[in-house]
């Protein structure tokens, strides 16, 4: 029963800070827009990027064989 009496005004407390964190984000206004950030990863804002030209056998050297450090892509 003794608990009781240290259960009940920790409830109460835990139910305050609950209500004034709600209401300071609410006042903050972190639910203004719930929809943009959904919506805004969906648009396409980039631009294409450049096509990468293709190696030659000329780049590669007068034997077309691989520079140390090429992976050959």
């Amino acid at each position: 029963m003794e608990i009781v009496a240290l259960l009940i005004p920790l409830a109460i407390l835990l139910v305050v800070v609950m209500i004034g964190a709600f209401l300071w984000a609410s006042k903050s206004g972190q639910f203004d827009d719930l929809e943009g950030p959904a919506h805004r990863i969906l648009m396409d804002k980039d631009e294409p990027r450049e096509p990468v030209p293709k190696r030659t056998k000329r780049a590669r050297g007068k034997t077309g064989a691989a520079k140390p450090g090429d992976t050959g892509k």
